[in-house]
């Protein structure tokens, strides 16, 4: 993989991790678009790195207070305590899920017909929640239940197509979340997965050799950047607008991909 080719696919990354249309889906698309070579999942998990940073780096003060909080034993008078306890309970579903489903993960669930399909379902399920759900809670208002529920939801996100961001933000608004409170606990509970993930392949990767240091680097780099460009944006969007239109590109996506398919232009 080349520098340019491992930037643009960061940069990609960075984009689509946390708008609820896929980041597993766009890379395994555009290299196929593009006839690149695939950078196969450790390389999409190595590659999330950057948008760990992007992610961390937005909400820098808010892991801290929370940090703080925890480090003072103020987990039941403490919002921010609660909330990390929450972080990490939310996380336990997708640790255990990728565990047992790894070898699927990395081989038969990235063909781009299981891509396709999920890209359509989950626009489905979140055009449902749009339109049933109360969109009243504040993300102070968070529970422990609901914790596990969106982590329960954040395992189906190892299914490439389904989106983490996507099918969390789902599953947040159907608990009554806001839209932007959704989002920002989908932002938080992504950093153990994402920080676990990609570590957990990084040593892969680089045994490997078919990514460079420099062309790794500079994905990295172009992930991180526009990571956090896309949940600054995202927060924004949510406060006033629906989810409609990720719903319409997503199911436009996974329609072309079917169609594609069927019509072997992209295997």
């Amino acid at each position: 993989m080349t520098i340019l080719q491992a930037a643009v696919l960061g940069l990609v990354q960075g984009i689509t991790e946390f708008l609820p249309i896929s980041s597993t889906a766009h890379l395994r698309v555009v290299p196929a678009l593009l006839s690149w070579p695939d950078g196969g999942a450790a390389f999409a998990a190595v590659i999330q790195l950057g948008t760990l940073l992007a992610v961390v780096g937005f909400f820098l003060r808010d892991l801290g207070r929370m940090l703080a909080a925890a480090a003072r034993a103020e987990t039941r008078k403490s919002f921010e305590a609660r909330m990390l306890f929450y972080i990490v309970a939310g996380t336990v579903p997708i640790g255990v899920a990728g565990v047992l489903g790894r070898h699927a993960i990395e081989g038969p669930l990235r063909s781009l017909a299981v891509i396709a399909s999920m890209l359509v379902a989950v626009a489905v399920l979140m055009a449902v929640a749009e339109k049933t759900a109360r969109f009243a809670r504040a993300i102070e208002a968070i529970t422990l239940r609901d914790a596990v529920l969106v982590g329960l939801a954040q395992a189906l996100a190892l299914v490439p197509g389904t989106s983490r961001s996507g099918i969390t933000l789902v599953a947040a608004m159907l608990l009554g979340f806001r839209r932007d409170a959704a989002a920002r606990f989908s932002f938080l509970l992504s950093i153990p997965a994402v920080a676990a993930a990609g570590l957990f392949e990084l040593p892969k990767l680089l045994a490997n050799r078919d990514v460079g240091t420099a062309a790794l680097l500079a994905g990295l780099l172009a992930a991180a950047v526009s990571g956090y460009l896309s949940v600054a944006w995202l927060l924004r969007f949510l406060r006033t607008r629906t989810t409609y239109g990720f719903v319409v590109y997503r199911v436009i996506l996974g329609l072309f991909l079917l169609s594609a398919i069927m019509g072997d232009n992209l295997l």
